[in-house]
């Protein structure tokens, strides 16, 4: 077997017959692996071709080449394995560059909204919070629309539409996110590639939950709370106002309404055995309903409350990377109950001596309707408007997309234009070439907290009186 160079960048080997076996060539690259790479080949090529002429030599002077034969093939074969390993780094290379959908990961947020000359301390800086927005089919422009109205850039937000949305879908909402200014600067925004499938009973939302926390605890680690929206929430509050109030709180609270109650109600809630067709089906079926049920638990106190709650970070490190066991057993018990995210974190946090004296018996969250299905909504009127405001909740529930109360609750509550985020103390203004209210940013470690807090202010205070707070704490009834 030959080998001819060529120009020391193109290479080209040939068989004994004369036949093309294998050529490439690594002109003009920059991958290091290449660069290394090419000076070995050259090296390896300049040798063979010496002990070429050298053989050549000897055939003319009648002298044997036996002995130099397998010289060369050894250095044909070394040859071919480091152009072999050069292809494969190149091909490695080429390929871990496009494997982002948002850019690379390389790629930091905006220094403008984190400016590193900051002096602020890690314990006086403003608190984080990572938000996962969840929705079905057709819920896009309601994601969206519950994305601008709690944005902040020091937060974090994950978003997920389920299994039985469709992947353009999915991808015409990555697309969206990625093609808003202030999103692409901040880097906070990402959209769940690999979907879960969730009913609204069942095991498959305390699953779809756990899963979006583990994601947001990957993501990042300077979040403080996790909240868990769906597409019927709506803010009462500006972001800078929340996080103005939390950044005066104890990082290791949990908002959670809970009762140890187990009444009529409860008890249809918690002893059918059901089977959840979300953890191993790709469509929507009937849930499965054993005829035998269970008894109650009595290795623990079972607490229940409503799904929405606002969780310290520790506690969801807690039940997704804790070395106690007890989070995975009561996941194991509440797989086969219709109603287990009610019943999962306020059970938890009750049975557990650690964050028993962390819980606040309210989440902060006002529920504007019980039933959000067309036939049976409840329209607020201008007196029970004023109710929700004047209840100083961050969030309410119960509202369906493009509703007028989310208009006023925009214009009135939040300041917010339709399309745009709420302006905050990052928020500097437009740039006058472009059309968005807040394209020049500042630091996002400056809030402006507007009458919300005083609202939110009062709520609190109520919550954390002496009298109020350790007689609602987990009580066993």
């Amino acid at each position: 077997m030959s080998m001819s160079p060529a120009a020391g960048i193109a290479w080209v080997l040939y068989a004994n017959d004369g036949r093309q076996v294998l050529k490439g060539s690594t002109k003009h690259s920059t991958n290091p692996h290449i660069t290394k790479c090419r000076s070995s080949v050259s090296f390896l090529l300049q040798k063979s071709g010496n002990r070429a002429a050298v053989k050549k030599k000897k055939m003319q002077n009648g002298l044997t080449v036996a002995k130099e034969q397998p010289r060369v093939t050894l250095y044909v074969i070394l040859t071919t394995a480091f152009l072999s390993l050069c292809f494969l780094l190149s091909l490695s290379s080429s390929s871990s560059s496009h494997s982002s959908y948002i850019g690379p990961d390389n790629i930091q947020p905006d220094p403008r909204l984190f400016p590193s000359s900051s002096k602020i301390a890690a314990d006086t800086a403003p608190p984080s919070i990572a938000y996962l927005i969840s929705g079905s089919p057709g819920d896009s422009r309601r994601i969206l629309r519950l994305l601008y109205a709690t944005y902040h850039p020091r937060n974090r937000y994950l978003l997920h539409l389920d299994s039985l949305s469709t992947q353009s879908e999915r991808d015409r909402l990555a697309v969206t996110v990625q093609d808003v200014p202030i999103f692409r600067a901040a880097r906070n925004v990402d959209v769940v590639g690999k979907p879960d499938f969730a009913y609204q009973r069942g095991s498959s939302p305390m699953a779809s939950t756990l899963h979006g926390a583990s994601i947001l605890l990957r993501l990042s680690g300077v979040w403080d709370w996790f909240v868990n929206l769906s597409v019927d929430d709506y803010p009462l509050v500006t972001q800078d106002e929340l996080l103005h109030i939390l950044s005066h709180l104890p990082k290791e609270l949990n908002f959670v309404n809970h009762t140890s109650y187990i009444g009529w109600k409860e008890s249809r809630r918690l002893k059918p055995v059901i089977v959840d067709p979300g953890l191993y089906l790709v469509e929507k079926t009937e849930m499965f309903f054993a005829s035998q049920k269970r008894e109650l638990p009595k290795a623990f106190k079972l607490f229940s409350g409503p799904s929405f709650s606002i969780l310290s970070r520790n506690f969801m490190e807690h039940c997704v990377l804790g070395t106690d066991n007890f989070p995975r057993t009561l996941l194991m018990y509440l797989s086969n109950t219709p109603a287990s995210l009610s019943n999962y974190f306020p059970t938890i946090l009750c049975n557990s001596n650690l964050f028993k004296k962390t819980i606040i018996n309210n989440n902060l969250l006002y529920l504007a309707s019980n039933d959000t299905s067309k036939e049976r909504y409840h329209r607020l009127d201008s007196k029970e408007f004023t109710e929700m405001v004047e209840s100083g909740a961050a969030f309410a529930r119960g509202f369906r997309y493009d509703d007028t109360v989310l208009d006023r609750i925009d214009h009135e509550l939040l300041g917010r234009e339709p399309g745009e985020v709420v302006p905050g103390g990052w928020c500097l203004g437009d740039s006058g070439s472009n059309s968005s209210s807040c394209s020049v940013w500042g630091d996002s470690g400056i809030l402006r907290p507007g009458s919300g807090s005083d609202r939110l202010e009062r709520r609190i205070v109520e919550l954390l009186s002496n009298d109020w707070f350790k007689s609602h704490q987990c009580i066993s009834e």
